[in-house]
């Protein structure tokens, strides 16, 4: 009997280590890997503009702000992308002499701990004026095939959205959604177009601001997109409370709540003055093709008071120049047209019960809405609509204002 005790403690402990010493031999490289991982060289990029070139080493401010210097090495790949392409295999290389400050670049290689420089294996140069050239071409195809307006209604099953367009949502137009249709979200604190993430039609939803091009119909009430950027944006008719030029911020009563809103102003920020005798004319045009307007004579009237033509079909014919450029043939002011030509104001020009019209960003708890646009001298719009009408004159503009145009491409 005590023979085979030995034996059975061996047996026992044999089992013992059998099962235990795959899981330790795995742990042990599990560590070893870590501790390699630890040590490996960290693989970063930074993409943006380039702000100074100095040897071999080029200082890139990140589309976030921040700066970054990039070390271009004999070994890096340093290579062009032109307009449209996509397949960097292609792109030619080309020599750090041709590079130039406002190019745009995207470097990938070893970042550095502070995460302020890289060593770059890899840098992809878009030329300052190809990026040019191609936001143009963006802006032409937006204008000329894009369609924009606050949704109305969203039918996922038929894959379709109802828009509503022009002043006070006066029209309705059909985008028509499919599997090749690109669709983009915007950032809850950005109306950049590159900002924007990939999206899904099942995001949109009545109320959000909506931009679309693609194939129209003949008669313009339908659009077959191929691609949809969207967001949800607050558009608020205010009266001023308070500002704060040191923290750059406003707080406002907004007429449609009743109720107080601090608002970020960032460098992005359009803020202009609506000349007195325009937001009279304004007005006047709005209430002409308010619901219940005698029609076309309303229309004409309207159109006599702003001093311009009147066309054939009742509408006024479009002016190349002055304020009154932005006017649409058979229809109430484009205000997007107009929004540029308007005097410039600060946050110092605006006093407490100054009358404004401001379009902002969602935000969100942590990043109050930002101002994207803020119209003073309104008080005649104002007048002659309510607060929610209001809105709605408001709610295009940020579509049109910087919201596409960008890049559209790497990097």
């Amino acid at each position: 009997m005590r023979t085979l005790l030995p034996s059975r403690w061996a047996i026992t402990i044999a089992l013992i280590v059998s099962f235990f010493a795959p899981q330790a031999l795995l742990a042990r490289t599990q560590q070893a890997g870590a501790a390699q991982q630890s040590t490996a060289p960290k693989r970063v990029r930074a993409v943006g503009a380039i702000k100074a070139i100095n040897g071999t080493s080029v200082t890139v401010t990140e589309d976030s702000g921040a700066e970054v210097t990039i070390t271009i090495q004999p070994t890096t790949r340093l290579v062009r992308l032109e307009p449209g392409q996509t397949d960097l295999k292609t792109a030619p290389a080309i020599p750090l002499s041709d590079v130039q400050v406002g190019d745009r670049m995207l470097a990938g290689g070893v970042g550095s701990e502070d995460g302020k420089s890289i060593t770059a294996t890899t840098a992809v140069i878009m030329k300052k004026s190809d990026v040019a050239e191609k936001q143009e071409q963006q802006r032409a195809e937006w204008q000329k095939n894009g369609v924009a307006g606050v949704v109305k209604s969203v039918d996922a099953a038929a894959g379709t959205i109802t828009l509503s367009t022009g002043a006070m949502g006066a029209s309705t137009l059909v985008v028509h959604v499919s599997k090749d249709t690109t669709i983009r979200r915007y950032a809850s604190d950005s109306i950049k177009f590159d900002d924007a993430k990939p999206g899904t039609l099942e995001q949109i939803k009545p109320g959000d601001q909506l931009r679309a091009r693609g194939t129209k119909s003949d008669d313009g009430k339908e659009l077959a997109a191929a691609e949809i950027v969207s967001g949800t944006f607050r558009s608020i008719p205010a009266t001023v409370i308070a500002t704060d030029a040191s923290n750059s911020s406003i707080t406002v009563n907004d007429l449609a709540s009743k109720r107080p809103v601090t608002l970020k102003v960032g460098p992005d920020s359009q803020m202009h003055q609506l000349p007195e005798m325009f937001a009279a004319r304004i007005a006047m045009r709005l209430k002409a093709s308010a619901p219940g307007a005698q029609g076309q004579a309303a229309q004409g009237r309207a159109a006599q008071a702003d001093g311009g033509p009147v066309h054939p079909q009742g509408g006024e014919e479009r002016r190349p120049g002055g304020y009154g450029g932005g006017a649409r043939a058979g229809g109430p002011p484009d205000f997007q047209q107009l929004l540029h030509r308007m005097p410039a104001v600060s946050l110092k020009d605006l006093t407490k019960g100054s009358v404004v019209m401001i379009v902002a960003t969602e935000g969100t708890a942590q990043s109050p809405s930002t101002v994207i646009i803020l119209l003073s001298g309104v008080e005649p719009i104002l007048a002659a609509v309510s607060p929610s009408e209001a809105s709605t004159i408001l709610s295009p503009w940020n579509l049109s204002n910087g919201a596409i145009g960008g890049t559209g491409d790497t990097p």
